[in-house]
Formats: C-alpha cells, sequence, structure tokens
C-alpha cells in the first residue's frame, strides 16, 4: 500500500513538472536603445485553445536572471497593480553585449496558478548612424508605465518633432523619476511620478532647445522664473514637460583621452626640504621599563598601607565610646539587658507555678475551685445570682 501511494506521488510530481516547463521566447535588445517588453496575462497565462483570460484576473509577475536573484543592473521592472500588465524595461551597455536569459514567473491570484516563461535575450550593437546628440527630458504628467507602451512613446516623439526639426529621433532610455531620487508624489488625483525620456538624434540640437539648456535659462529657473523658451511647446498639453530639468549632451566632438601615468622606478627625488636620518643610534630602553612598572607598583602600595592604617590603627574601642555616653542613656541599657538576662533564666527554668487563670473551673471573683465530681451545668457563671 505504501508503495503504490509512493508511485501515485511520484507520477504527479512529475506530471506538474511537465506541466510547468517553461515558455520561451527570444528578444533581441540593442545597445544604447530602450527595451520595452510587456508581461501581460493573454501571453503568460496558458489556457486551452479557445478559451480566454478574464480581464478582471489578478496577475504579478517576479522576473530575475537565470541563476542570480535579481535582473541584470540594466535592466527594471515595474507593475502598478495586479489587474494591469507589467513591463521589463531599460538600456543595456556595451558591457551586457552578449546572450542573457531572464527568467519570469506568473502567478494567479485567484487560482493561486504559476506559469514560468523564459526571455532569452540577445543584446548587440544597433545598426544605422550614430546619435551624438542626445536630450533628456522630465516628463511630469505621467508615470513611467504610462510612457513605456509604444503609442505614448511614439506620440511623445512626433510632438517633439515640433521643437527638434532635423533629423530623425530615437528613444535612448526611460526612467522613472523616483528611481532618480523622485520624491512619492500625494495621492491627489492629477499627481504623478514623471518619468525621464531620453532621446537622440544624428542632427545638431535646435535653437529653441539650446536656449532652454543655456546658463541664462537655468539662473532665471533659480529664481523662480520661467525658462528662455523661445518656440511654442508642441508637447503640450499632452506632454507636461519640466523645461528646468532639460539637458543636452554632445558626443560629437571625442573627450580627450586621459593621461596614463608612467610608472618610474620608485626612489623619490631629492627634496632639500625633507633630510630623513640615515642611521639609528642605539637606545637602552631599561630605564623607561622600570619606570613604566615601578612607579605603578609604588603607588598602588602606599594606597594599601594607608588604608590598612585607617582601618586597623584608627579604631576608637570601647572605653572612648563608654565615655562619650552619658549616664541615663547607659543606665537605661543596663536595666534592659539585665530585665531580658533575667526573663531568659525564669524561661529556662519553667519551675513557676501555673497561674490561677489556666486552670479548668477557676472562678475568677472568689479565687475558689470547684471540685471536678460537680455538674459544670448546674454550676452558675455569676455566684451573686443564687
Amino acid at each position: 500500500m505504501a508503495e503504490a501511494l509512493i508511485w501515485i506521488l511520484l507520477v504527479g510530481l512529475l506530471a506538474g513538472l511537465g506541466d510547468a516547463e517553461a515558455q520561451q521566447t527570444t528578444l533581441q535588445p540593442l545597445v544604447g536603445r530602450v527595451f520595452v517588453h510587456t508581461l501581460d496575462r493573454e501571453t503568460v497565462l496558458r489556457r486551452p485553445e479557445h478559451v480566454d483570460v478574464p480581464p478582471t484576473t489578478p496577475v504579478t509577475y517576479h522576473a530575475h536572471l537565470q541563476g542570480h536573484p535579481d535582473l541584470p543592473r540594466w535592466l527594471r521592472y515595474t507593475q502598478r497593480s495586479p489587474h494591469q500588465p507589467g513591463f521589463l524595461y531599460g538600456a543595456p551597455t556595451p558591457e551586457d553585449r552578449g546572450r542573457q536569459v531572464i527568467e519570469v514567473t506568473a502567478y494567479n491570484r485567484d487560482s493561486f496558478d504559476t506559469t514560468r516563461q523564459t526571455l532569452v535575450l540577445l543584446i548587440g550593437d544597433p545598426e544605422g548612424p550614430l546619435l551624438p546628440y542626445q536630450a533628456e527630458f522630465l516628463v511630469c504628467s505621467h508615470d513611467v508605465e504610462e510612457v513605456l507602451p509604444s503609442t505614448p512613446a511614439s506620440r511623445f516623439l512626433t510632438a517633439l518633432g515640433g521643437l527638434w526639426e532635423l533629423g530623425e529621433l530615437q528613444l535612448l532610455n526611460i526612467t522613472s523619476a523616483l528611481d532618480r531620487g523622485g520624491r512619492v508624489p500625494l495621492p491627489i488625483e492629477g499627481r504623478k511620478e514623471g518619468v525621464y525620456i531620453k532621446v537622440g538624434s544624428a542632427s545638431p540640437f535646435s535653437t529653441c532647445l539650446k536656449m532652454v539648456a543655456s546658463p541664462d535659462s537655468h539662473a532665471r529657473c533659480a529664481q523662480g522664473q520661467p525658462p528662455l523658451l523661445s518656440c511654442y511647446d508642441t508637447l503640450a498639453p499632452h506632454f507636461r514637460v519640466d523645461w528646468c530639468n532639460v539637458s543636452l549632451v554632445d558626443k560629437s566632438v571625442p573627450e580627450p583621452a586621459d593621461e596614463v601615468p608612467t610608472p618610474g622606478d620608485g626612489i623619490l627625488e631629492h627634496d632639500p626640504f625633507f633630510c630623513p636620518p640615515t642611521e639609528a643610534t642605539a637606545r637602552d630602553f631599561l630605564t623607561d621599563a622600570l619606570v613604566t612598572l615601578l612607579v605603578p607598583l609604588l603607588v598602588a602600595l602606599l594606597l594599601t598601607l594607608g588604608l590598612a592604617y585607617v582601618m586597623c590603627c584608627r579604631r576608637e574601642g570601647r572605653l572612648k565610646r563608654d565615655l562619650a555616653t552619658s549616664d541615663i542613656q547607659m543606665v537605661h541599657h543596663c536595666t534592659i539587658r539585665g530585665n531580658t538576662e533575667e526573663l531568659r533564666q525564669m524561661a529556662s527554668s519553667r519551675e513557676v507555678p501555673r497561674p490561677l487563670s489556666t486552670l479548668p473551673m477557676f472562678n475568677v471573683r472568689t479565687g475558689e475551685r470547684l471540685p471536678p465530681q460537680v455538674d459544670s451545668a448546674q454550676v452558675p457563671l455569676i455566684l451573686d445570682q443564687h
């Protein structure tokens, strides 16, 4: 019976492992370009054919790099609530080239079913011209998950084209303002966390963008005045951009390489102000050792002798105590002591007669004791009543 039960458990476990086989999806992120992958319940949860996933099914996700407890440093995960899709987004760096495997586990909060999905990321270099001109904008009217879908992102690029007319614009990175040190907004309608959107182009910046990012514009922002915006804000009203937080980066001019320090021979140059001694003179440390040991011992010995003299040689004695005590107090003390000794002697002898009050049938008024033959029920309590 036990062997049959174990066999049934093993078969069920193997069947469960077979059902939990992870789905595999291959993606190709590009270095320096934003990567967004949507985790929705329709593609992650496996249902039988012709069975749709109810839109009210709450689903949460957990993603991590294969063999590691967390995601790689360039990849982030966000999900506003279990009833909304999750997003994996980020921009890989040149150090992240190669193959990375992301394991995603979906949890159905209604049925407690779990489904695994494997994302194989083949990170490569982008094709086409370089994008040396990069601008970053802080959009205060949106949260990060509201910009990650393709429709809002393309709408932002189209609206930005009115300020940056030349060239084709591409998204380079999207970052939540909370990840950049922003504060969590109050739970008031219309308040958003904010999102940083980084855009790149092969064409130089427009005059309008250069004026917005100029030092004069930043000085006006520091004084609480509106920035210098010489052109029409084509991003409004769909995107509310904080023009005081616009940063422009020009990578068309290569930065000078840092000078590599040349290793020397390890010998310092001659310095006339520093003349180290060439020889050390011999020194006897016996005197220092004796002083260090004997002085504390001598002090401890003197303290011990002083304490012994105060405790043993300065006692007052009984004679001085008796002379300093008054005669009345001494007489009182001696009387109490004598009475105490007498009571102790009487208690030790026990030869005194018993008190009359302890004898049977004792009459308190007359002192008479009735014979035991008399019926005690006929004896009045008070003899004067006869």
